[in-house]
């Protein structure tokens, strides 16, 4: 199994890849660096964006601006000069907690999780918003992740992390609200390594990026392993459809925890990856604001 080190700029917390198909563009970010990457599929140097808070995902609005997601709430970033306009304010008053995994459902709402910083049991939780209005889905959440939703809208996933369980739901396709209760998915308890991110392609199959495991594990929809793509760094951290067709896979990772004997024996951890393999994935939607 080949993978390509789409960039060597070493994350200590690589998370959330999202494409962006009309500039040809991945953006990721080093959540405890306080930074945004980016870079160009077709080549080029990695840009790298500092901020003054930790931030944690990104997601476009239009062709002009994003909405990115920090420790204090939502921002609007314009794309072309990188000014950062404040939204809406996301538990700005708890300096114990930042925000984690996010993604934007088919109908334009974003689900988006915050947990502690230091990883507190039960300190964070997941929203729910669109359109300028905030929903709370989950809370005493520890580390969420794994939010990602099916094609149609129907589903949502997520999970977190510290109890390496994955849950579905069924999910409104028309609001992204849940219905009914969240089920048991996947259960990774006692396994080699976290459920951290994920993405669901065109035939419901969800990729998951497998923390301390090096590998990205496929599950069909009735939560059966259909295969396992190792990654060249233990600690991959969240996968993401890129490409014209979005038929690859890009993976983050990162070097959280490990001292020098570790970081030796793992000399891609951190950096982040092209998967060489085919896949039927698809593009992020805009988020409505």
């Amino acid at each position: 199994m080949a993978a390509v080190i789409l960039s060597d700029e070493a994350c200590e917390l690589g998370e959330g890849p999202t494409y962006d198909p009309a500039t040809d563009t991945l953006f990721w970010f080093d959540i405890l660096a306080n930074r945004m990457l980016e870079k160009k599929l077709a080549g080029g140097a990695t840009k790298v964006h500092q901020f003054s808070e930790r931030a944690s995902a990104l997601a476009t609005i239009d062709g002009e601006r994003q909405l990115l997601l920090t420790e204090t709430g939502l921002h609007i970033r314009d794309a072309a000069t990188g000014k950062l306009t404040p939204h809406m304010s996301v538990e700005a008053s708890n300096p114990a907690t930042r925000s984690n995994d996010a993604r934007v459902h088919p109908c334009g709402a974003l689900w988006f999780g915050t947990m502690g910083k230091k990883a507190e049991a039960g300190a964070g939780a997941i929203y729910w918003y669109l359109r300028g209005e905030l929903r709370l889905l989950f809370p005493a959440i520890s580390i969420p992740n794994s939010i990602c939703f099916s094609a149609d809208g129907k589903t949502a996933y997520y999970s977190d992390t510290a109890t390496n369980l994955l849950y579905r739901l069924d999910c409104d396709p028309d609001t992204g609200l849940p219905l009914g209760e969240p089920k048991l998915f996947v259960d990774r308890r006692g396994d080699k390594g976290g459920i951290d991110g994920s993405v669901v392609d065109r035939d419901g199959v969800l990729w998951n990026a497998s923390w301390g495991g090096s590998r990205i594990d496929a599950y069909a929809p009735d939560g059966r392993v259909l295969r396992s793509v190792p990654v060249p760094a233990q600690q991959a951290s969240c996968p993401a459809f890129v490409g014209a067709g979005a038929d690859r896979l890009a993976v983050t990772s990162a070097w959280e925890g490990m001292d020098e004997a570790a970081r030796s024996a793992d000399p891609h951890a951190g950096k982040t990856f092209l998967l060489d393999i085919a896949v039927n994935g698809r593009h992020e939607p805009n988020v409505l604001i």
